[in-house]
């Protein structure tokens, strides 16, 4: 375990949690659930200071020249804070993992065997300027058993700082052990003694852009569960319905183009006959188009691409344009730059569809759909700390069953070996 004395500035914080965490992980459901349904409910009666604070945020951050793109993620309405609220309360509605018997059987000698989830303990979730990660983060821990450590950016820590005050009053009010949640310091620093707590926290994911996760990825010592970037493609086959086609990659671009789940690159079979529709209409959309020499050959407005576009993650109203020439060039370029979030195929052929099913390695695999739909609550899965992109533990949207883990149980009879 880690020298608390090495951690001067979450030492403390890692400690409450820790204990904590032993408290939460026997709690019954009904317990967490009042408490979840009461924090969303002083959440609303205490909108107006959540709202002072997060405008002392807001002023702050835009005098520091602060771009609008991340004012937005960063302010708070009323209307904001409710949905907030609604997503605790959602919470409620979900089944509890904890306890769910993953599979169980009698062996030969007469034991019964169960593999039986349990929280995973204590969880640090490291995240940019989003003050609903915090309330959402905070909730998914707690219905789960887990303690949360919550370093947020500094842009927000007054907005952060308020919204945990009210959410660990209100629990502790309702039940839950004091150190549930812990909101840590907001510099550099708090984030390498969390990466470092190892034995006091159990496990640390970032949510945030590609540079804060390569920290946390390259620094820890504790384990990880990597999460977001997203350089995300659609492959449109020859055999593709041009309506279709063109309903998924508008909507996989447009809909909102800020998110890990947006398209960044357009793959199209050399056959595909519509090719010059298509980008018609992305470039009609207010697209830029940056592509290879047979895009810029089917549309006026291309301009040149090279490896920086297919390894860049825009985040913007851009998208990087290769024609290939058949479905095995699409599988290797995704093969080469994509980072394993979502992978789309358009197309009628069963043939191609399997092929690229098969062959495609990602958290998740779109077929005739829009890559916009990779999201725990568009799977049915409910609200998510973020969508896993590594192959170890979890893959995919991290909601309420992979923050546990397992423990199996074994009951005999005076059984010895």
């Amino acid at each position: 375990m880690s020298d608390v004395s090495s951690l001067p500035l979450i030492g403390a914080a890692a400690l409450r949690a820790r204990a904590a965490a032993r408290v939460l992980r026997t709690l019954p459901t009904d317990v967490k659930d009042a408490a979840l349904a009461a924090m969303a409910d002083a959440l609303v009666d205490r909108t107006d200071e959540v709202l002072a604070a997060n405008a002392a945020d807001v002023e702050a951050a835009a005098a520091d020249g602060t771009p609008e793109s991340v004012l937005d993620r960063l302010r708070l309405d009323a209307g904001r804070v409710a949905g907030v609220a609604d997503a605790l309360r959602d919470l409620v509605a979900l089944p509890d993992p904890v306890g769910d018997v993953v599979r169980g059987s009698r062996l030969p000698n007469g034991l019964q065997l169960r593999q039986v989830r349990v929280p995973l303990g204590v969880v640090g979730i490291v995240y940019e300027a989003r003050p609903n990660v915090t309330v959402d983060a905070a909730g998914l821990c707690l219905k789960s058993g887990n303690a949360a450590l919550l370093r947020g950016s500094a842009s927000a820590f007054r907005t952060n700082t308020a919204l945990v005050a009210i959410l660990t009053e209100t629990a502790e009010k309702a039940g839950l052990p004091a150190g549930s949640v812990e909101l840590l310091p907001a510099d550099r620093a708090s984030v390498g003694e969390l990466l470092n707590a190892r034995g006091l926290v159990d496990v640390v994911i970032p949510r945030g852009g590609a540079s804060l996760i390569q920290r946390v990825v390259q620094e820890s010592r504790v384990p990880v569960i990597e999460t977001g970037e997203g350089n995300v493609h659609v492959y449109v086959d020859a055999s593709a319905d041009p309506a279709i086609a063109e309903a998924v990659v508008l909507n996989s671009k447009t809909h909102r183009v800020s998110v890990c789940n947006s398209a960044e690159t357009l793959l199209v079979h050399r056959d595909y006959p519509h090719l010059g529709r298509l980008l018609s209409a992305l470039s009609g959309s207010g697209v830029a188009l940056h592509g290879d020499d047979a895009a810029r050959a089917a549309h006026e407005s291309v301009v040149p691409a090279g490896d920086e576009d297919w390894a860049t993650e825009y985040l913007s109203m851009d998208m990087a344009v290769r024609v290939v020439d058949d479905l095995q060039e699409a599988l290797d370029h995704i093969e080469r730059w994509s980072t394993g979030h979502t992978e789309a195929i358009v197309a009628d052929s069963a043939s191609a569809i399997a092929a690229f099913t098969a062959g495609v390695d990602a958290a998740a695999v779109m077929v005739n759909a829009s890559t916009r739909f990779t999201d725990g609550g568009e799977f049915g899965f409910g609200a998510e700390i973020g969508i896993s992109t590594q192959k170890l533990h979890a893959r995919g949207p991290l909601g309420l069953p992979e923050l546990t883990s397992t423990t199996y149980v074994v009951t005999g009879n005076g059984h010895t070996r």
